[in-house]
Order: structure tokens, then sequence, then C-alpha cells
């Protein structure tokens, strides 16, 4: 087992807030393995850098000793968390979820390890439980104290729809930490009123309640909103190697350091590095081939990462491109709209005459297609004749 002190501080990398502090440095004086929960409903198919911001932290506490618990939520998916959310979410079917499920624990085990995780489905408990139990569940909390929830509150306030079974979401989710007899339970920071819910659970099932560690909600390529498929802002993990490694070469070089924190296993010394050697005027754009290389070989391998570097050379660097092209991000759009809102041309008549003249490149290929789409998630290179380039995230 790691001393005290190095948990700590591997434990609160990045984290944004940890409750309650003197209880785990108590758990972790007490040299067994803590029981490390975090959960995760399998409501789309694949797994995004955003999602990974919790996995990592599980790995750290796998790194220290501790028994890490992947909680897949196929039976809370059935009722889709309304955390954040301003109006009721679809059910999906058990067919969906199921299927969703298989291919999280896919992708999860290229940064857990599949001997040191337990993967658990609360469909387990919660089939068992029955509708008496679930009754007797509900009965521990208000309405009065559901409605502290933010989401709820604002929705409540301006006459938004709230569907009886959304209260149900943070009841099962701290019945979770009672079923698992979690020591702590890792969370987004949208999270806060789930994680104390099962804290307050576990008090009443007459167990220790768990600790609670929140990290930050991690932003999308935009540097703005939340990561997230539905705004074509986010990084998949199970996208080609050249897919991931462009994507992130067209984050903004703030964002970057925000991505290694997060996202990296490079050490907090060794990022601290990075960043004083590109003050003193090493190129960000070096260093952030390093990230991108880094999760490559995560998840996919460091053969993949090295081609993928080299398919991005071949493409965007070598001798063609400026160090100050403009990076900019725009809806997805045919390719005569996205020319002109990147400042290429004055106009989409101008955008079509020069792809009739040949001289619009994409990724460094003649454009020939006048109705041309381009799509959301994708970042690309756009070149207007000889001078004028931009990088072009597509939202």
């Amino acid at each position: 087992m790691v001393d005290v002190e190095s948990q700590l501080a591997l434990i609160k990398r990045g984290a944004d807030e940890l409750l309650v502090e003197a209880e785990l440095v108590e758990k972790l004086k007490a040299g067994r393995p803590l029981r490390v929960k975090a959960g995760f409903d399998p409501t789309a198919p694949d797994l995004h850098l955003g999602h990974t911001v919790l996995i990592n932290k599980m790995r750290h506490f796998q790194e220290a000793g501790h028994h890490i618990m992947f909680l897949i939520g196929d039976f809370t998916g059935l009722i889709g968390d309304p955390t954040g959310k301003n109006a009721t979410r679809p059910p999906l079917s058990r067919e969906q979820i199921l299927q969703n499920a298989q291919t999280y624990r896919e992708q999860v085990f290229k940064i857990l390890d599949p001997d040191k995780t337990e993967v658990c489905f609360n469909s387990t408990w919660f089939d068992s439980l029955g509708a008496a139990g679930m009754i007797k569940l509900a009965a521990q909390h208000t309405v009065a104290r559901m409605l502290e929830r933010d989401d709820f509150a604002k929705r409540y306030a301006g006459n938004q729809p709230i569907a009886i079974h959304e209260f149900l979401y943070p009841l099962c989710q701290g019945y979770d930490s009672v079923a698992m007899r979690a020591d702590v339970e890792l969370g987004g920071t949208d999270q806060k009123f789930n994680l104390l819910v099962g804290r307050e659970m576990q008090k009443h099932y007459g167990q220790p309640p768990q600790c609670v560690l929140m990290m930050p909600l991690l932003e999308g390529l935009d540097g703005n909103n939340k990561m997230s498929k539905s705004l074509g802002n986010y990084v998949g993990i199970a996208e080609p190697p050249q897919e991931i490694f462009g994507k992130l070469m067209s984050i903004s070089d703030e964002l970057m350091w925000r991505y290694f924190e997060l996202l990296s296993f490079r050490s907090n010394s060794e990022i601290a590095g990075l960043k004083r050697e590109a003050a003193e005027g090493r190129n960000p754009r070096d260093v952030k081939v390093m990230l991108a290389q880094e999760l490559v070989a995560r998840f996919h391998s460091q053969r993949a990462a090295e081609l993928a570097y080299e398919d991005f050379q071949a493409r965007f660097q070598r001798g063609t491109l400026p160090d100050d092209m403009p990076e900019i991000t725009i809806a997805a759009a045919p390719i005569a709209q996205v020319l002109k809102q990147a400042g290429l041309v004055s106009s989409t008549s101008e955008a079509l005459r020069l792809i009739d003249g040949g001289g619009v490149r994409l990724d460094g290929e003649k454009v020939s297609d006048k109705a041309l789409v381009l799509e959301a998630g994708k970042a690309v290179v756009l070149q207007v004749g000889k001078r004028k380039y931009a990088r072009v995230l597509l939202a």
C-alpha cells in the first residue's frame, strides 16, 4: 500500500471537491483496500474523453492498491439520470441498455486493470428489491428535499414537467452505495446531490458514510461547453487513431493544459516542466503532440500513435502550414458556408468559384464537390489559394 500522504496527493489531483477529507484520511490510515465506486449509465454506445476523467481517477485508486467497482447502471439507465436536464429523458429499452453495457466493458479496460476491477450491474439488487422495497426506499426522502436539487428546482419554478420516476434516480444511486458497501464514490460536480444522498442512505442502513470525490466536467473541443456527443465537441475513445489525434491537435493551447491535468498520466512535476518550457518559448504544438500521442497509445497502441503523428505531419505540417494559423469552431455546414464563416472567402459564391477553379483544399486535398457537407465532430484544415489557412473544428 502506498503511504497515506502520497495517496491523498494522487487522489486529489485535478479534483474539484472532496467530502469529507478528514474521513478519507482515517479510512486510508486503516490500511485496508477501500471499496471505490463509480457508476455509468449505458445510455449511449461509446465512451468519450469526458467519461474517462472519472475512470482515470479510478485508476489512481487502483494503483494505490484499492478495490475498484465499475458500476454499470443497467437498472438506473432505464430511469434516465435527470441531472442537468430541463426535460424528462426518453427511456431506453433493456436491449439497448445491455448492448451499450457490453461496449462499456470493452472500452473501460483500456484504462483499468481487468484483473483488479469488479464490474457490477445494479439490476442485481434492484430486480430483487421489488415494488415493496422500492416504496420503502422512496419513503426515505421528501419532495421538499428533492426540490433542493438545482435542476429540479428550476424545472418546477419554470412549470416544466418533472416525472415521478425521476425522483427515484437519486435514491437508486444512493442505494447502489449501500448494496456495494462503498467507502468512496466518484462523480462529476453535477452529481453532488446524488452523491450526498448515498452518504445519507448508508447512515440509514447502519453503514459508515462514503467519502465523495467530485471531478470537474471536462470541456469539449470548443473549450466552452461540457464534452458531449450531442454538441459534437467530443473525442470518442473508440474512434480511429487519426481522428483522436487530429481532434486533440485542434484544441486551444490554454485548453491543452486542462486536458493534461485531467487526462494525462504524466506526473504533476512533468506537466509543470512542460508548462515552463512553453512559457520559455517551446512551441505549444510540440507539447500538444505529446498529449495526443499519449491518449492515442492508451486507447489503441504505441504504434498507432506513431502512425497517427506521421499522418498528421504529412497532411498538416511539412512546411505547408503557418504557425499562426487561426483555429475556429464553426457549426457543421456545406463547405461554401464554412469557408465564409471561417473568413477565408467574402461570400459563398466566391467559395463556389474557387472550388470550381481548384483553389480550395481540405486537409491538403483539392475539393471538387461544391455540395460537400462538413460533418460535426471533425477537425479539418482548410486552405484557400496559397496563403489563407484555418484549422476548423466542426461543432
